[in-house]
């Protein structure tokens, strides 16, 4: 693959205007901005020719990369507005942090068509239950199950995000919002759950590609670090403002805009999955 000069021109305004999007739907769906790169990333990476065994996982490892920073700027601004559970945090990320390590060790033994089709199947199934579960008002409380069950949520929601390449607010919004928690504490939360899974995700990534061949340039391990320095002070900028925006319209909107995203995302992918 080369990188002539109009390559690295339309790469960059891809990425930046990924980076726009991603960080404002990080900040108004708590999902991290990953449901966004990862897809936009993968097909940049597979218009510039990127050999089909990597671009999945250069797209994935890439992405979380970037979360660490949208999910930190997100957080601290749901934070301000009193949006994070922040004793559930506490007892639930260990099991998240454990999944996120299980999750990065088979990353690096899935092939990337499997990949793919986890991202879009999952990002699916999560989008229709958004669409069709039962939805719950800002006025009612929550509680997510305590003890084993609650690890066990932990270990899932952990492992398939960095699988996924993603913060983990598109499962853990779902998943909250099934105990009747609040959607704007639930993607308060999510976006603070983000960084739990994306630090370790990303050195996994750092890891598992090491010596992979085929991987662009400016790349180390599965991240790309050219992206990575586009999209940061981009995502970072606008994550605040998606924020602001999260608690300012209808909560059902809310749920709306995030299934139609997760849609949008999971048709895509799905087709690329099966035409090859």
């Amino acid at each position: 693959m080369e990188f002539s000069v109009e390559t690295m021109l339309y790469f960059a305004l891809a990425i930046a205007g990924a980076g726009v999007a991603a960080g404002l739907i990080a900040g108004l769906l708590g999902v991290g901005g990953g449901i966004v790169l990862v897809p936009v990333l993968f097909y940049l990476f597979t218009l510039m020719g990127l050999d089909d065994n990597v671009r999945m996982h250069m797209a994935v490892g890439t992405s979380l990369s970037t979360v660490v920073a949208t999910a930190l700027s997100s957080s601290r601004a749901h934070y301000a507005k009193g949006a994070i559970d922040v004793p559930l945090l506490r007892s639930w990320g260990p099991a998240l942090l454990i999944g996120a390590i299980i999750g990065m060790m088979l990353f690096s033994m899935l092939k990337s068509s499997y990949l793919t089709l986890i991202f879009a199947v999952m990002t699916l199934l999560v989008a229709l239950y958004m669409l069709f579960g039962p939805n719950r008002q800002d006025t009612d409380t929550g509680q997510l199950p305590t003890g084993f069950l609650r690890v066990v949520y932990g270990v899932l929601v952990g492992g398939l995000s960095s699988i996924m390449g993603i913060g983990g607010g598109t499962l853990s919004v779902p998943l909250l919002t099934l105990y009747r928690y609040p959607m704007r504490r639930a993607v308060g939360t999510a976006a603070a759950i983000g960084l739990i899974i994306a630090i370790p995700g990303t050195i996994g990534a750092f890891i598992a590609g090491i010596g992979s061949p085929g991987r662009p340039p400016f790349s180390v391990g599965y991240v790309n670090v050219l992206a990575f320095l586009l999209l940061i002070p981009i995502t970072g900028f606008m994550a605040p403002i998606g924020a602001r925006i999260a608690h300012s319209i209808n909560p059902r909107y809310l749920r709306i805009a995030f299934a139609l995203f997760l849609i949008f995302n999971a048709s895509n992918m799905l087709y690329t999955a099966f035409r090859h």
